[in-house]
Order: structure tokens, then C-alpha cells, then sequence
């Protein structure tokens, strides 16, 4: 298959590029880091720059790959945990207005399926609470999959020394686990420990 996956450079995205390639997909590797797209490269993706919050180029970006899933891994989240509640519009606006141009994309270019990350613990009220709760609705009324993952452990994540309260899962198990889910049906997919 080929794989539209938003969010390629990032912790989880990096993990799955080498699992898509070698379980046979040919993967689009989104960035809207130009510093990035030899990393992509290197994994094995098809490097894409572009910004998901420029609707347009996500269009286009997606007719011109023409992708049978588009797997959405976006956060915006800052490199110190401790900042994560000082950027939590950035993050709810990515799962919001970024899913939404993933979503209008797909519509545009023959409706691949979508699947999208979330979350499986309780957020705190507030943007980014509101936001994962508009993100599932939205993917599922396309008819796609949410992934809703533990908070990530090991190399590359906030926790590589210690592994966070539950639900957690180890950064490689989630890469597994999200290959796997490309087949599954309409629903949410739990992937915790």
C-alpha cells in the first residue's frame, strides 16, 4: 500500500517508517521541517514538505502521492515535558485544524482510509482535551481508525529512563502495534501495554 504519514519526523513516525518499508508499503514521509527531509530519506520515505495548517499544499501534497491510507502521527508538543501545558493550543490546534486538512485531503484525492493518533488516558479539561475529543469524532465520521496510544516510553520520548504511569506502551510495541491496526475496521484501536 502506500502510506500518507503525517508527522513522519517526529518520535513515533521515525519508529514507524522502517516497520511500513519493510512490511512492503511504500510511505510518504510529511515534514514541515525542510532539516528533516534526509532523515525521511534515509529511514526509507518518500519525503514531503509541506505545513499541515497550508490546506492547499496538504492537497495537493496527497493528489500528488495518491495514497491508499493516510496515517495522521501530528503533535506539536515542545522537547521538554515540563512545557507540554504552556503549549497545549499548538498541540489542540494541530489535532484540530491539521486533522481536519488531512481529512478534507483524503475527501479530495479518492478518500483513503484514515487512521489518527489519540490518546488513552483522561486529559485535563481544556483546548487539548477538547481537541482529541473533535479529533476522534472527526476521523470516525470519515470512517477511519483512531489509535489511541499509552503514553510512549523508551528511546527518543520523554520517558527513555523510566516508564510513565499506565496506560503506557513502549515506543517500538506502539510502532508494531500501528502496522498491524492498518487493516482494522471503522473503530478505535487501543495500544497500550
Amino acid at each position: 500500500m502506500k502510506i500518507f504519514l503525517a508527522g513522519a519526523s517526529g518520535v513515533i513516525g521515525q519508529r514507524l517508517i522502517p516497520r511500513l518499508i519493510l512490511a512492503g508499503h511504500v510511505v510518504g514521509g510529511m515534514t514541515r521541517s525542510p532539516s528533516k527531509t534526509e532523515l525521511l530519506s534515509h529511514l526509507g520515505a518518500e519525503p514531503v514538505l509541506c505545513d499541515v495548517f497550508d490546506r492547499e499544499a496538504v492537497i495537493q501534497a496527497v493528489r500528488d502521492f495518491r495514497p491508499d491510507v493516510m496515517l495522521n502521527e501530528l503533535t506539536d508538543l515542545p522537547d521538554d515535558a515540563a512545557q507540554i501545558s504552556e503549549h497545549a493550543d499548538l498541540n489542540a490546534r494541530i489535532r484540530t485544524e491539521g486533522t481536519q486538512n488531512l481529512i478534507e485531503a483524503a475527501r479530495r484525492s479518492g478518500s483513503p482510509k484514515i487512521l489518527a493518533q489519540s490518546v488513552a488516558w483522561q486529559l485535563p479539561d481544556g483546548p487539548d482535551a477538547q481537541a482529541v475529543a473533535e479529533l476522534e469524532r472527526s476521523v470516525l465520521a470519515e470512517g477511519g481508525v483512531v489509535l489511541r496510544y499509552g503514553q510512549f516510553y523508551g528511546p527518543g520520548t520523554y520517558n527513555e529512563q523510566q516508564q510513565p504511569e499506565a496506560p503506557r506502551v513502549h515506543i517500538d510495541r506502539a510502532a508494531e502495534r500501528t502496522v498491524e491496526a492498518l487493516g482494522e475496521p471503522t473503530g478505535v484501536v487501543d495500544i497500550i501495554d
